[in-house]
């Protein structure tokens, strides 16, 4: 064509136009699409030429400055930092006997200086976890773990009085009469023979009482190993090891 030749008639554009649309005679097939839509004859042949140019390493620019001279980031952003979050705060509530069992208000001061008042359950025990909610700083929670001891090392749970009686393993093993505390004073205790670490034993009507009821209390054996013990014990433990193993 010569570029010098302007067409101006509008026929000779919609004769263009009708050479040039694949869509005149109906819907074409999708090779003759291809070839519309990228002006030229896209054959596996003209792919496989492409697929098979040859790649120079040496064209690679490996030198970054050029790029790092523009404004674009290089690495990625850093991670802003994690959000600290007010940890949890516990505080240890002792409590007597008698308030464990009536209930008590108590007064609770927070970290910035508020006096809240609390009241505790009726029948509480020692090691009970009470949770204000979202009174901390930062909506977090504020716990109170109660602590009912008595000086003997009694602890209180409802009606019931709970202790742990440490025994040497011999008198553990052939039984011992030992005197325990109560709420009422000591008593003398009849330890079983052959009684293990967590063995519960109960002294009955030894514990708390609320109306026409009223607690036991129980006695957890835990046996332990003296701190001292001389040359001739340790040679009669390793002669019941013996025959521990001679046995088996």
């Amino acid at each position: 064509r010569d570029p010098n030749v302007r067409k101006n008639s509008s026929d000779e554009k919609n004769q263009d136009d009708k050479e040039n649309n694949n869509f005149e005679k109906g819907f074409p097939d999708f090779q003759d699409y291809l070839d519309s839509l990228f002006g030229y004859e896209y054959s596996p042949k003209n792919y496989d030429e492409y697929d098979d140019e040859s790649f120079d390493d040496e064209s690679i620019n490996t030198n970054n400055d050029e790029f790092n001279n523009h404004d674009y980031p290089t690495t990625s952003p850093e991670e802003p930092p994690p959000v600290k979050l007010h940890q949890d705060i516990e505080t240890i509530i002792e409590l007597t006997p008698d308030e464990a069992l009536n209930g008590a208000s108590i007064l609770i001061e927070l970290e910035d200086e508020t006096v809240v008042e609390v009241d505790t359950p009726p029948f509480a025990g020692d090691g009970w976890r009470l949770r204000l909610e979202n009174i901390a700083r930062g909506g977090k929670d504020h716990y109170l773990q109660l602590k009912v001891q008595t000086e003997s090392g009694l602890r209180i749970d409802g009606l019931r009085v709970l202790y742990k009686l440490e025994l040497f393993p011999h008198d553990a093993l052939l039984g011992c009469a030992v005197e325990v505390p109560t709420l009422d004073g000591n008593v003398t205790l009849q330890v079983p023979p052959k009684s293990s670490t967590g063995r519960m034993l109960r002294l009955k009507g030894r514990g708390l009482s609320f109306e026409d009821y009223i607690g036991d209390q129980y006695i957890e054996i835990l046996v332990v190993i003296p701190a001292d013990i001389n040359d001739e014990e340790i040679a009669l433990y390793t002669r019941l090891q013996e025959l521990s193993l001679s046995d088996s």
